[in-house]
């Protein structure tokens, strides 16, 4: 039997790494299925995504007398072992400062929605994960307002609702981390929720907070940007999905896109077209997170 896994490397660029990657990947008989790479120039970084298979006992394959094949000599894996231990170690040994991390292929990434009162794009997540296009699972929807309960009641999902007021945020942000430790969440999709989160939440959850923003950031600030796009005049609108960081708006980027304005377009059609670039940007930023496809380096990522 075969299973697929998915492993992302970050470490500093030097020659000879993908050569030595590949022939491990060889010599211990993982199939890889898909590879990509990048080399960030500037920081002298290297990022690589590998998605692979392995059967569930391994022995390395046969290397000719003399190789100099990266692993040679490691232990046999059989009898049930560990296929990936050699793995592993090789990661662990590959460079000085590298970050790696491998996942199951076929694991589903456990979400947490958090909502306020717009429903677009709870819906337009639902939907596709119910119909098996995001590779999720959805223990649970969150929110500080009743408004969406109906929904999570019509898809048999758990829904918290956490009043948030000034003098109570603190406390409905533990609530909320409680929550999310309870139903082992991996990741929080900010879908139209109206808080801004505190340091301390999004320092536990680094990295793992996608939020949508109504514009093509950055651009037209504030909670009227559809009126201000209006009165500019524009020929666009867009939306950004990012995560969350403790400078408002300026997480790391995800996904963007854009959508075609005419002068004759109402405010209602702004907003209508609007909520539709909104909720597609996010699912595709969610999509690309489920599968693994997103590596972070300071405040900007690679999206394979």
């Amino acid at each position: 039997m075969h299973k697929t896994y998915i492993l992302r490397i970050s470490c500093p660029d030097r020659v000879g790494l993908v050569h030595e990657i590949t022939s491990f990947f060889k010599q211990y008989g993982h199939n890889i299925i898909e590879i990509d790479q990048y080399v960030d120039l500037h920081q002298s970084r290297f990022f690589m995504r590998i998605a692979f298979t392995v059967e569930s006992i391994l022995q390395p394959a046969k290397t000719p007398p003399g190789s100099s094949m990266i692993g040679e000599g490691a232990p046999v894996l059989a009898g049930g072992g560990d296929p990936l231990a050699s793995l592993r170690v090789f990661m662990n040994e590959l460079n000085s400062g590298t970050e790696w991390d491998l996942h199951a292929a076929d694991r589903p990434i456990r979400t947490a929605i958090f909502v306020t009162k717009e429903s677009h794009c709870l819906l337009d997540i639902l939907s596709r994960s119910i119909d098996g296009e995001l590779p999720v699972e959805i223990p649970v929807i969150i929110s500080n307002h009743e408004d969406l309960r109906y929904i999570a009641d019509r898809f048999e999902i758990p829904f918290e609702y956490i009043p948030v007021h000034a003098d109570t945020k603190s406390a409905a942000e533990i609530k909320q981390l409680e929550i999310l430790k309870q139903h082992n969440i991996d990741l929080a999709v900010l879908a139209k929720y109206m808080q801004i989160l505190s340091p301390s939440f999004i320092d536990a959850y680094r990295n793992r907070l996608i939020n949508i923003h109504h514009s093509f950031l950055p651009a037209f600030p504030g909670s009227r940007p559809y009126h201000s796009a209006y009165y500019r005049g524009v020929k666009i609108i867009g939306a950004t999905s990012h995560f969350v960081t403790e400078e408002l708006d300026a997480g790391p980027i995800i996904e963007q896109d854009v959508i075609r304005i005419k002068h004759s377009d109402s405010i209602e059609d702004l907003k209508r077209k609007g909520k539709e670039v909104e909720k597609n940007v996010l699912s595709r930023a969610l999509w690309y997170y489920a599968n693994r496809r997103v590596m972070t380096y300071g405040n900007k990522t690679i999206i394979f």
